[in-house]
């Protein structure tokens, strides 16, 4: 490899989208039964996906092959399951397993040598039951039997794996595998337990997509967040100034009150 291939190509982001998280059905009777564990009442999939879906599939995202900028994905279930640290070393970038009940998941995501980039560490709490509203009553579990004719519940997240400074053979790489775009507006009906309740209906029965709207909306949510942090860090500053110059006060005081 050419020396200057190592040498970073200051003042440049390069961006990849990704989406992580879980795609949840509800198990048959007589798929419960053949289990080793009958309890398990779901069979799920998490998984980290390219943004973008293939046309006319039932998948969310997964358009792209992301192997050509991430080495592993590791995925921490729960300290129940079976060996639960999962090294998946090739695409696709999921796990499938059953189970009954809802927990958090470490994912870790290692990038290929070439990137010269560190690990990073996302979570994702698993969904499994979808969440309806019964008349104008709050949101609720329905039952499994309920649950199976809905259809499978989705929970993902987009995020944008950001480059800074890449190396320049690493960013030849990532030029020459364009993600594929994402579609400006939604092409499919949006299940309905990602969207409003009461569009259940409607939106019945869909499977997610993302979409350059949905992205442009999670930027200004982003922003939205980190502006009210800034806020609250200020406040909290200010706050911390005036406790110490009261503190410096007090401590004057009692100087005064010794001497």
């Amino acid at each position: 490899m050419a020396s200057n291939e190592r040498v970073r190509v200051r003042g440049l982001s390069i961006h990849r989208p990704i989406i992580y998280g879980n795609t949840a059905v509800v198990l048959t009777q007589k798929e419960r039964e053949s289990l080793a564990s009958p309890d398990h009442t779901h069979r799920w999939v998490v998984a980290v996906r390219s943004a973008a879906s293939a046309p006319d599939s039932q998948i969310v995202g997964g358009a792209d092959d992301l192997s050509y900028f991430i080495k592993r994905v590791t995925f921490k279930l729960h300290d129940t399951y079976t060996n639960p640290t999962r090294n998946v070393d090739k695409p696709p970038f999921e796990v499938s397993e059953t189970g009954w009940g809802e927990f958090e998941i470490q994912i870790r995501i290692t990038f290929v040598p070439e990137s010269g980039e560190k690990a990073i560490l996302i979570y994702h709490h698993l969904k499994l039951h979808p969440w309806t509203a019964i008349g104008s009553g709050e949101p609720e579990i329905p039952p499994l039997e309920a649950a199976m004719k809905l259809g499978p519940v989705h929970s993902w997240q987009y995020d944008e794996v950001v480059f800074n400074d890449p190396f320049q053979s690493f960013l030849s790489i990532l030029t020459a595998h364009p993600p594929t775009p994402l579609p400006k507006h939604k092409r499919r009906p949006v299940p309905f337990h990602t969207a409003n309740p009461g569009s259940l209906e409607e939106s019945k029965g869909g499977v997610p997509e993302f979409t350059l709207q949905m992205e442009k909306e999670e930027a200004e949510r982003l922003d939205a967040a980190r502006k009210k942090i800034i806020a609250e860090t200020d406040k909290w500053r200010e706050r911390l100034i005036e406790k110490e110059k009261e503190l410096e006060r007090l401590q004057r005081q009692l100087e005064v009150a010794g001497s």
